[in-house]
């Protein structure tokens, strides 16, 4: 709490012997009074105690607030209260780390990691840069396994140096010293321009743990909201060469079901369904509405996440169940399940069953795990190259096995289907839909400028 009700006293001087030599010695008190608490220092020379008095004043004068707790004017006590960013940066991460998906936790250690290389005090007796990332990424921001004990005897020199040698928050006041930060962000690690998308998501971590600090009153307002450094733009529109139309789709799902038959129905609910290999991964028996003929229904009801060992809350797994992208944890999402997929789920599920916890795309053998994101996708880069042409193997059609989620919402889109009933079945808000999924399906193009051609009848200059 901070408080202009501020009273500063005389200097009082006081006649004593030291307490080593015994020999008579004067010390000078400066006391003052902070909403009705009173505050002193002791100082060995009366020049000293009135500089001490003149701060005081000069801040009271000014209308600069005082601390309540330490009893000084804010800008000392912020000086006084400071931590390095080292520290913050931890304790940012303990902040965060709880209500935290593990690939979140990775994303946060990922940025802390490479901005702290930007806030450090000196170079001297300075690790290479790469034991100073993998000692932050590994250890620093991972909260697990710092609660687990010290850190590995091959990291633990290079940790003790960072910590010691990291500036303090008030140093961050320095705007040159922020946009050092932020260009070092804005680069990979071979020192070429990262991605739009990775610095955005890099500088929003970097936002978060000052702004943590703002919150605690580390330092009196956001350093970075004075710095005109410009965010890359970034391409927020599915590129429309990698949206497939459904021939296409077909013919990669037939060169998946004859060499990987087991991934088949995994492949068809994300084009089908536009659901995201998270959401097909966590998909059970009991969430599916399959009947004999005719239209299903699928009802999502979370997500399985890849997130590396010692990133999720059971620290010895690499995924972890987690509730629907931007949805409470008890939420479902009804999708409908055209015939095409309900074929495939009622095939898998007669050819494969399920798992005893009734998930239906694991692995095989005792462990029933989620199927790994490394295992379909490279089912999915073996089916591109032997379904696609050469020249579309090379594009971006269908490039990742995410895109068969942008080619549903497309066709669905391009087919009149409403934008809110879409944006319902595809778990987003229409906003978001019609920015960044709103695009035709590979051959559209051609389609339109018949439909056009038609309108303009024989009219038209001669």
């Amino acid at each position: 709490m901070s408080t202009y009700d501020v009273k500063v006293w005389s200097i009082q001087e006081h006649r004593g012997k030291d307490r080593k030599t015994g020999k008579p010695k004067t010390t000078y008190r400066v006391r003052w009074v902070v909403a009705g608490k009173v505050f002193s220092d002791r100082f060995e020379t009366k020049a000293l105690a009135e500089s001490h008095r003149s701060k005081l004043i000069t801040a009271q004068r000014e209308g600069i607030a005082f601390d309540e707790e330490t009893g000084l004017p804010e800008p000392m006590a912020r000086a006084l209260k400071t931590r390095s960013w080292y520290d913050h940066a931890v304790a940012f991460v303990d902040m965060k780390w709880p209500r935290a998906a593990g690939k979140h936790r990775m994303s946060i250690a990922e940025a802390l990691s490479n901005v702290t290389l930007a806030l450090l005090k000196n170079t001297r007796g300075a690790p290479p840069d790469d034991r100073i990332r993998k000692a932050l990424y590994t250890w620093s921001f991972n909260k697990a396994r710092r609660d687990a004990g010290p850190p590995p005897d091959a990291l633990a020199s290079t940790i003790r140096w960072v910590a010691a040698n990291t500036v303090t928050l008030n140093d961050l006041e320095d705007a040159a010293l922020i946009r050092k930060a932020l260009d070092l962000l804005s680069l990979r690690l071979d020192g070429k321009q990262a991605a739009a998308t990775t610095i955005a998501r890099k500088r929003a971590v970097f936002y978060g743990a000052l702004r943590y600090a703002v919150e605690l009153r580390l330092v009196p307002a956001h350093p970075m909201d004075h710095v005109q450094w410009v965010t890359p733009k970034s391409v927020e529109e599915v590129d429309r060469r990698s949206v497939i139309n459904p021939q296409q789709a077909l013919d990669l799902l037939a060169v998946v079901a004859d060499k990987h038959q087991r991934l088949v129905a995994f492949f068809a609910c994300l084009y089908y369904a536009a659901m995201r290999p998270a959401e097909a991964l966590h998909l059970r028996i009991e969430d599916c509405d399959l009947p004999e003929e005719g239209w299903g229904m699928l009802r999502l009801a979370g997500s399985t996440q890849h997130v590396g060992q010692g990133w999720g809350d059971d620290s010895e797994a690499v995924r972890e169940d987690r509730e629907l992208k931007h949805r409470a944890k008890t939420a479902v999402r009804p999708v409908p399940a055209a015939p095409p997929l309900v074929r495939a789920l009622r095939w898998h599920i007669a050819a494969y069953g399920h798992a005893p916890d009734g998930r239906l795309f694991v692995t095989q053998g005792h462990g029933h795990g989620s199927v790994s994101k490394e295992t379909y996708s490279r089912v999915w880069r073996h089916a591109r190259r032997d379904g696609l042409s050469a020249a579309q193997s090379k594009s971006p059609l269908a490039k990742r096995p995410y895109d068969l989620r942008h080619a549903a919402v497309s066709l669905w889109l391009n087919e009149g289907v409403p934008a809110t009933q879409v944006a319902e079945w595809a778990g987003h808000s229409v906003n978001v839909l019609l920015k960044v999924y709103a695009k035709c399906i590979d051959g559209q193009d051609e389609a339109a400028r018949r439909r056009i051609e038609v309108a303009l009848g024989e009219t038209g200059i001669t």
